[in-house]
């Protein structure tokens, strides 16, 4: 160290030299919007929040209306052994909480993400029969971690002449704007990974069945439901051959309006139809909201 010291103090021409590469390359690698006009820009790529977090992958599992003992005796603890196996693991953390299951696969900081990821989905594809009760499917979380948010937004109506808030936009027709036009587009936008949407309601189609109604015609919920389920299908019917010409043979049952499933037959009473209308009002609503989140402006 002290013949360096001594080398530039004695050749003065080589130190300014020295400083003045120094402070150039500092300049042309500058994490900075400067615009010098003589050097190159190649900003060296900042991130405001870096990610300190484990290299985690989350598999979530959803079985509504069970107890958390019952996702931890059914769903939790069968996963967790299975997914023991993988390689790079270096230790797996769980929570059950009442109709839902979270995993935490936490692997060694050398496993690159995604043959992580990509070797959780073979695991979770190649579950012995039996494994998981019938109809419960485990998902592989979003590949980003809680650190991943970059941008947090509103959709609000606004008046086009004057460009402030303006009313008349429903809760149910933003959520439905968001769902079904601007996710998608920032979800083709490069880099992003998810949208996660809060807030608003969603739209369904509600079904509110009248108790007397259905003891007067016989009907069962049972009933009801299956009538529902029915109602909402495009059947096929192979084809059939007129003047030497196969047609094929649709059955278009896609509900578009109310009126299509208030229409729906529940069964035949004394060759007289009883429908849907007859039984329950149909109408639409909000989805049972689970949560909600404060938005505060200064």
């Amino acid at each position: 160290m002290k013949r360096i010291i001594r080398f530039f103090l004695e050749n003065r021409m080589i130190t300014i030299l020295v400083f003045i590469v120094f402070i150039a390359l500092g300049t042309v690698y500058a994490p900075f919007n400067w615009h010098t006009g003589l050097l190159p820009r190649d900003p060296v790529p900042v991130d405001a929040i870096p990610d300190i977090g484990d290299n985690q992958q989350i598999v979530a599992t959803e079985w509504m209306g069970r107890s958390p003992k019952d996702i931890e005796d059914q769903i939790t603890y069968p996963l967790t052994t299975s997914l023991l196996g993988i390689p790079g693991v270096k230790t797996i953390r769980s929570t059950s909480m009442f109709g839902m299951s979270f995993i935490y696969i936490i692997f060694e900081d050398n496993i690159e993400f995604y043959w992580s990821r990509s070797r959780i989905l073979e695991k979770l594809n190649s579950l012995p029969s039996g494994t998981l009760p019938q109809g419960i499917q485990p998902t592989l979380g979003p590949d980003a971690t809680a650190l991943g948010q970059i941008y947090w937004y509103t959709l609000e109506g606004r008046d086009p002449k004057t460009g402030k808030p303006t009313g008349g936009w429903d809760p149910q027709e933003l959520r439905t704007i968001q769902d079904y036009y601007v996710k998608y587009s920032l979800s083709a936008s490069e880099g992003v990974s998810e949208v996660a949407t809060i807030g608003g309601f969603v739209k369904e189609y509600q079904v509110d069945i009248d108790p007397n109604a259905m003891k007067a015609f016989g009907v069962s919920v049972m009933d009801i439901m299956q009538a529902v389920k029915k109602s909402n299908l495009d059947i096929g019917a192979e084809t059939i051959e007129l003047n030497k010409v196969e047609y094929v043979i649709r059955g278009l049952g896609y509900i578009k309006n109310l009126e299509d499933l208030e229409e729906a037959v529940v069964t035949v009473r004394n060759n007289v139809p009883v429908r849907i209308s007859d039984v329950a009002k149909v109408s639409f609503g909000p989805a049972p909201r689970r949560g909600g989140s404060r938005q505060r402006r200064c």
